[in-house]
């Protein structure tokens, strides 16, 4: 039989994401020996052929408001710069996952991208279960590859797979609808030939 953990499924069936915005402005963030602990924890994700296909970027201060600036230099617009700085002029704390694929053709990129990806929700979930509050945003900077290149000095094989800031929880976020299983879920015991949809 399997040995439940009760506590870890609590926290996993109840988790949700803080929305940055709602964090303590100027409110605590986790010292560098708090975060180091998040990041080991973090650190333990799906990773096939051991190829650590990912680099991860503390910011503090002022790295964040460059990276606030330089969004508002790369829009192309009023309104896209104000969303693409808004984040880093109130962040105190962000950690970035650049996904950095290796030549390997044992391992698919798709599979090394989804590393990426996976350690950028292990980051919220270490975080959040330190008791901080975490958010895993990208929006239109992290996905512009001169932003990219200028920030963090990524190739063009590489990808922001995300940011994910970390703060001081303020009011608790509103929980969001969750989808419906009966949906979303397929149950199959045989086999069948399966029609395109």
């Amino acid at each position: 039989m399997p040995v439940i953990n009760p506590e870890a499924f609590a926290f996993l069936s109840a988790r949700r994401s803080h929305p940055a915005k709602a964090f303590v402005s100027g409110g605590a963030t986790p010292d560098r020996a708090a975060l180091e602990l998040i990041l080991v924890a973090a650190l333990r994700v799906p990773d096939h052929g051991k190829l650590e296909p990912w680099r991860v970027v503390v910011l503090r201060g002022a790295a964040l408001r460059h990276l606030g600036d330089l969004a508002a230099t790369l829009a192309k617009d009023g309104e896209m710069a104000a969303k693409g700085r808004a984040i880093y002029d109130t962040s105190g704390l962000a950690v970035a996952v650049i996904s950095s694929p290796k030549e390997q053709p044992k391992v698919p990129e798709v599979e090394q991208r989804a590393s990426a990806h996976a350690l950028c929700m292990n980051l919220v979930n270490a975080a959040e279960a330190q008791g901080w509050g975490a958010c895993w945003l990208t929006g239109w900077p992290a996905h512009d590859p001169r932003w990219a290149a200028q920030a963090f000095g990524c190739t063009a094989a590489e990808l922001v797979a995300g940011i994910v800031h970390i703060g001081t929880v303020g009011a608790e976020a509103p929980d969001r609808p969750r989808p419906d299983l009966s949906r979303v879920v397929e149950w199959r015991e045989g086999w069948a030939p399966v029609r395109p949809v």
